[in-house]
């Protein structure tokens, strides 16, 4: 035990000699992390409205149209944008753009079409094919039919007792607390606590990057393995009583060292700076962060293993970090991409450490659920381990 501590030693000596070392591990991450924060808004100050924006030309008037607008301003789906100094084709563009989900216009003589009980006409202008579309005009079809019910029960009414007024007031009370409320429940657990917008683009960007330039930092370990054999320390050191499972195992344990020492530093700087709640279940994220550390250090294991030169082992370092980061996702959630495409990202280790860290942090979820992901790179640890050993016999013979 003592060879492999004195090889972890003497290689951490070595990596912390240069300058790269921290470049990559530590100021790399942390500089782009704030960088992206402020570019996603995820230090802007006070929640920002998620709701969708439809733009409503009222060109009635009457008092059924302003309710109309009423019931569209209380939604909370959509918000509502009216500005007189805009015409139709100035919305059409915006919607053309992409800064509008919607336009409804409201036609003259709407209010007298719903007081004489004649079908009311509306004019939707949205893209149906996109889902903004589709909620947009859900909601739009949902307060028009509400509308129009009131109406035309007042005007049954108010037929018989002239008291149209007060009977639709009555109709509309109706809807808002109807004397039948069916709720359904989801067998998901809930919690009171919610992410902000702000919290949840840092809790994808923090450990998104943490992971990356974790790889990244693997150029420096690899290279100490690659100098090893180049200037023939390796071979020297094996006409001594020290095994070849003793060297590899000492520049494992290095690597370890190195990146579960960077993981600690960079969660708790999230903690503390970017208030990404790594901490709402300590043990889990000690878990997850653990074995990624595992991982990715057989990898760069493997990786000092394989590269005959400097050079390859930056190569080698760089192609996996791009690779995993991209399709890991590391970079855009995997949620927002294909079925196709997360099942492809779930080939990566950083698929998997992405969903253990973001089980805790975004979605709120219990200790068991990073156990899985864990297990997995866990699992991903020992086929790189493996792989470096039946490399290194090779290699040393």
């Amino acid at each position: 035990m003592k060879r492999i501590f004195d090889i972890a030693a003497k290689d951490l000596i070595q990596i912390l000699r240069d300058r790269k070392t921290f470049l990559f591990l530590l100021i790399m991450p942390i500089a782009f992390t704030l960088l992206f924060g402020f570019s996603f808004g995820g230090f802007s100050k006070g929640e920002s409205d998620t709701r969708l924006p439809m733009a409503v030309i009222n060109g009635d008037g009457g008092d059924l149209s302003l309710r109309l607008v009423s019931l569209l301003e209380n939604s909370e789906v959509i918000v509502v944008t009216q500005d007189e100094g805009q015409t139709l084709a100035d919305y059409e563009k915006s919607l053309s753009d992409g800064d509008l989900a919607g336009i409804l216009i409201i036609p003259a003589g709407y209010s007298d079409s719903l007081l004489t009980g004649s079908p009311p006409r509306l004019t939707l202008e949205t893209d149906t094919a996109k889902t903004a579309g589709t909620i947009v005009q859900g909601e739009a079809l949902a307060a028009a039919n509400r509308l129009t019910s009131a109406a035309q029960t007042a005007g049954i009414v108010g037929t018989i007792s002239s008291a149209f007024t007060p009977a639709f007031e009555q109709a509309m009370a109706t809807w808002d607390n109807p004397p039948i409320r069916i709720e359904i429940s989801s067998a998901v657990v809930e919690t009171e606590e919610k992410v902000s917008s702000q919290t949840s683009s840092l809790a994808q960007t923090s450990p998104g990057l943490m992971l990356q330039f974790a790889i990244a930092g693997l150029l420096t370990c690899a290279t100490v393995i690659v100098t090893e054999r180049k200037t023939r320390s390796l071979q020297r050191l094996l006409t001594t009583a020290t095994h070849r499972p003793h060297i590899l195992l000492g520049h494992y344990l290095a690597i370890f060292v190195l990146i579960f020492a960077q993981f600690l530093v960079l969660i708790a700087f999230g903690q503390l700076i970017l208030k990404v709640d790594y901490l709402r279940i300590p043990g889990a994220t000690l878990l997850v962060a653990l074995t990624s550390s595992l991982c990715i250090a057989a990898l760069g294991l493997l990786i000092g293993v394989l590269a005959k030169s400097e050079e390859q082992a930056i190569a080698f370092s760089l192609i996996p970090m791009f690779v995993f980061a991209g399709l890991g996702g590391a970079w855009t959630p995997l949620e927002f991409t294909s079925a196709t495409f997360q099942a492809i990202g779930h080939v990566t280790p950083i698929a998997w450490a992405m969903d253990g860290f973001k089980n805790i942090t975004m979605r709120l979820l219990g200790f068991e659920s990073v156990l899985v992901p864990s297990a997995v790179l866990a699992g991903y640890a020992l086929l790189f381990f493996l792989l470096a050993v039946w490399r290194f016999r090779k290699v040393s013979e």
